[in-house]
């Protein structure tokens, strides 16, 4: 009931702060093609329930249809726009929206779509067991994502090998400790990653340590080394099919 409380509030403040911006961004968008500035899409939330997540659009119309979810920095798709709104992270202020309705929370593991839940490991599965957020610990971590799946000839593919294993791990931690106290020093980690990431990874290592995360898990969080394939959450394999 407090979380909830907690993201009414702050989601409403934040959405009227943010509307100076919101609202010239999207007449951007708009004037580039004459459509539509928001991409509503659905994604499995809380229990499994489908939702439509609201995301300032920063691709083409019916970019989804060509059937690839992970998105490189280097996609074709997106527009100049959308570079400007993907750089700062734009395209996630709109999702305010949906934490006000109750879809979301400000913090909580990132929500996924269908066909990608469909293929969740059981431990994975544990991640439905929260409502999904704004942000969390992997979206600090892995908020170069799309550099990470630059120049990949099959982004799903890569994400399922190299991504999400450990995107899976942050969010079950999550999900294992989640309190009010944690989403708070997560949103000020998160407002601190958009000036200095190094400083805000330093903050996820404290975070990690004051939450029993295993030393394998800390390393990669620091993100000093390349990624390298490895096994999601439950699974006895390493992915290697696309």
């Amino acid at each position: 009931m407090i979380k909830r409380v907690f993201d009414i509030i702050f989601s409403l403040l934040g959405l009227i702060i943010t509307m100076p911006l919101l609202i010239p961004v999207c007449i951007l968008i708009w004037l580039q093609d004459f459509s539509s500035p928001f991409y509503i899409a659905p994604r499995v939330g809380k229990d499994g329930k489908i939702f439509k997540m609201i995301k300032l659009r920063s691709m083409t119309v019916n970019a989804d249809r060509v059937g690839v979810d992970s998105t490189s920095a280097n996609d074709p798709r997106i527009t100049a726009i959308g570079k400007f709104i993907r750089s700062y992270k734009l395209d996630e202020l709109s999702q305010l929206w949906n934490v006000l309705k109750g879809d979301m929370s400000l913090v909580g593991p990132r929500p996924n779509v269908p066909r990608a839940v469909a293929v969740y490991t059981e431990l994975e599965k544990g991640l439905l067991k929260v409502k999904p957020g704004i942000t969390d610990l992997a979206s600090i971590v892995f908020s170069d994502e799309g550099e990470i799946l630059q120049d990949s000839q099959d982004p799903d593919f890569d994400y399922n090998q190299v991504i999400r294993p450990w995107k899976s791990r942050l969010g079950l931690l999550y999900v294992e400790t989640n309190s009010l106290a944690l989403d708070i020093k997560l949103i000020f980690i998160t407002g601190i990653a958009i000036i200095s990431r190094e400083t805000a990874l330093s903050g996820v290592q404290k975070l990690l340590s004051e939450l029993g995360a295993d030393d394998q898990l800390k390393h990669v969080a620091r993100r000093q080394e390349k990624l390298m394939p490895f096994l999601p959450p439950g699974a006895k394999a390493i992915i290697w099919y696309r």
